[in-house]
Order: C-alpha cells, then structure tokens, then sequence
C-alpha cells in the first residue's frame, strides 16, 4: 500500500529551491517540492508527501487529521515511516 503522509517544511534548501527538508513524525528528510512551483512553500507550512514528492499543502487541521487515520492503520503506515527513514534525495 503506497501512502501520502503529511510532513512539516522545516526549511527549503537554498543551493536547491526544489527541495525542502521536512518533519514526518520525527524523521527529518529532503523532499522535492518542485511539484508545488506555483505555491509558495516556506518553514511551517505542510505539505502531503508520496514517494519523495509534495503533492499538495494542506494545512495544519488537515495534517493532524491524516497522521490520526495514518496511525490508526498500524502496519502499512509503520511501513511507510519506515521507508521513508531509510530513503534519501541527494
């Protein structure tokens, strides 16, 4: 099963703008956010995360509200966190 989680933009990398270092529940990983070119992306804003990409902001209500279900869930998304934990955008 293949999730979107939510993340929390921490900064967005200066050398390259495509990408923002996000908070997913304690993992701390680059994103690409080339995807939300047309919005403005900056520190505290959320964003719904798929395989390395932002796929949409969505706010802080909405965020919370996903990570509830997520956690709900169990297994596929202690899978997903995992993954993520072990992937890396260079």
């Amino acid at each position: 099963m293949c999730l979107g989680i939510p993340g929390e933009v921490i900064e967005v990398l200066t050398d390259r703008p495509d990408l923002a270092r996000v908070d997913v529940s304690g993992v701390k990983r680059a994103i690409n956010i080339g995807l939300l070119a047309e919005e403005a992306v900056g520190p505290g804003d959320w964003v719904l995360i798929h395989v390395g990409f932002a796929l949409s902001k969505i706010d802080e209500e909405e965020a919370k509200a996903a990570m509830e279900f997520l956690e709900s869930i169990g297994k596929a998304y202690e899978d997903e966190i995992a993954a993520l934990r072990d992937s890396e955008i260079l």
